[in-house]
C-alpha cells in the first residue's frame, strides 16, 4: 500500500503513519497549487489528529541537469506546517497552519475549509483514494511470479483517513525567481524543538514495495530498513546508511525487472540499478506553470529527464492518477512490453475537482482482507 504501516514505528502509532501524499495544481483556482498529505490508515469514528506531531509540507525548487538526468534541488524551502491541539471534551479539535510566508491560519478540524488571504485548509476524515492490490505484491514477492489479476483486490477500498488538504496561491507562496519545478516531501515529526523526524514521504510504495523485501539483497538480509530511512532528510541523505539504501534498492529492483522473464534494466558493472539515484532522490516533483490535467501525469517529468527530453504536464500526482499502474510499468518492463495491470482502475469513489477534492468518508467501511507479510519480509 503507498505508505500505509511503512515500518515498525508507522505501526505503532497510527496518528504519525503517513498513507499518501498528493501534490497537483488546482483544477478550481488557477495559480493555485494543491498539497495533500494523508495519514492514520483505516481511520475510525474517533481517529484524531496527534497534539505531539508536526504534520508538514516541505518544499523546494529544483532544476533539471540534463546532462547526469538528475534534479539538481535548490537550497531555499518552504514549509507549511500543521499542529492540533488535543480534542475538547473529547470530540472537537482545532489546528493551526503556518505557510511558507509567514500567515497563519486556525481551523477546525471536520470543516469543509478555513480560508486565509492566500491559501485554505481543510483537516478531517475522507475516504482513502489509493488504489492497488497489494495482496498480489505480497503473492508476486512470495513466488517470485507476477501474481496480479483482473480484477484485482484493492485493501483500502471504501476505507478511511484523516487528510490534510492546503490549497495556495502560488504567487503569493513562492518568488517569481523560483520554480516552475519544485520537490515537496511530505513529514510528520515530533512537534517543538528539537525535531524529529518520524516519517516522510515523497513517491508511493518506495518503502512498501522497493525498500520492504530482505530476502534479495545480499548484504543486509536482516535489516528492517524503513524506518532508518524514514528518519533521513530526502533532500539530504546522509552517509551513514546510504550504502544500505543503495543495497536494497539495487537488488529489489532488479528482482521486480525480471518478473517478466526478461532484463529491461540491465545493471552496471558495480550492481547498481538504473533506478536507484532517482529513487532514492525521493520527493514529488511539480511543474506550477502547466495546468492540471487530470490522470497520467505522475512520474512523467521524472520519464521524460531520463529519456532527456522536455516534459509536457504538470507532473506531480492527483487522487484519480493509476501511479502504481505506471511505476508496474516502468518496474517490471521499462515501458518496453505489453502494459501490464493491476487489476484496479480508479480509487473506489472518484475524487472531485472541487476543494477539499477527496470525497467524504465511508460510513460502514469493510473488513479489510489484510496480506501475510511474514514471507514477505524475507523475499523467499
Amino acid at each position: 500500500m503507498s505508505d500505509h504501516g511503512s515500518g515498525p514505528r508507522a505501526f505503532s502509532d497510527s496518528a504519525l503513519d503517513i498513507t499518501d501524499m498528493f501534490v497537483f495544481p488546482s483544477p478550481e483556482r488557477s495559480g493555485s497549487l494543491v498539497l495533500v498529505l494523508n495519514v492514520f490508515p483505516f481511520a475510525g469514528p474517533t481517529a484524531r489528529f496527534s497534539d505531539v506531531v508536526d504534520y508538514r509540507f516541505r518544499i523546494r525548487p529544483v532544476s533539471v541537469d540534463p546532462s547526469a538526468r538528475v534534479f539538481d534541488v535548490g537550497d531555499t524551502e518552504y514549509v507549511f506546517s500543521c499542529v492540533f491541539n488535543a480534542p475538547a471534551g473529547g470530540d472537537v479539535q482545532e489546528g493551526t497552519c503556518i505557510a511558507p510566508n509567514g500567515e497563519s491560519l486556525t481551523f477546525r478540524v471536520g470543516e469543509e475549509g478555513t480560508a486565509g488571504d492566500s491559501y485554505r485548509v481543510f483537516a478531517g476524515q475522507r475516504m482513502d483514494p489509493f488504489f492497488f492490490d497489494g495482496p498480489a505484491v505480497i503473492r508476486s514477492i512470495m513466488t517470485r511470479q507476477l501474481a496480479f489479476t483482473n480484477p484485482g483486490y484493492s485493501t483500502v477500498a471504501h476505507q478511511n483517513v484523516l487528510s490534510i488538504v492546503i490549497e495556495c496561491d502560488r504567487s503569493a507562496m513562492f518568488p517569481d525567481d523560483q520554480g516552475p519545478l519544485f520537490a515537496v516531501v511530505g513529514e510528520t515529526a515530533i512537534a517543538g524543538a528539537p525535531q524529529f523526524r518520524l516519517e516522510r514521504y515523497g513517491r508511493p510504495d518506495i518503502k512498501n514495495v522497493v525498500l520492504f523485501p530482505k530476502g534479495f539483497d545480499p548484504v543486509n538480509s536482516d535489516l528492517e530498513i524503513r524506518d532508518l530511512y524514514n528518519e533521513e532528510d530526502a533532500f539530504a541523505l546522509g552517509p551513514a546508511y546510504l550504502g544500505a539504501f543503495h543495497s536494497r534498492m539495487n537488488a529489489n529492483l532488479a528482482f521486480w525487472d525480471g518478473l517478466d522473464g526478461k532484463v529491461d534494466w540491465p545493471l552496471s558493472a558495480d550492481g547498481a540499478h538504473p533506478l536507484t539515484e532517482l529513487l532514492l532522490a525521493d520527493f514529488m516533483v511539480v511543474d506550477v506553470s502547466k495546468p492540471f490535467s487530470g490522470d497520467g501525469t505522475f512520474f512523467e517529468i521524472e520519464r521524460a529527464m531520463q529519456n532527456g527530453a522536455t516534459h509536457a504536464t504538470c507532473g506531480g500526482r492527483a487522487p484519480n492518477d493509476d501511479c502504481m499502474g505506471t511505476f508496474m510499468n516502468v518496474f517490471v518492463n521499462a515501458g518496453n512490453g505489453p502494459q501490464l495491470t493491476h487489476g484496479i482502475d480508479g480509487p473506489a469513489v472518484p475524487a472531485s475537482d472541487e476543494f477539499p477534492y477527496l470525497v467524504p468518508p465511508e460510513l460502514n467501511p469493510p473488513t479489510p482482507k489484510l496480506p501475510s507479510l511474514g514471507q514477505a519480509k524475507t523475499g523467499r
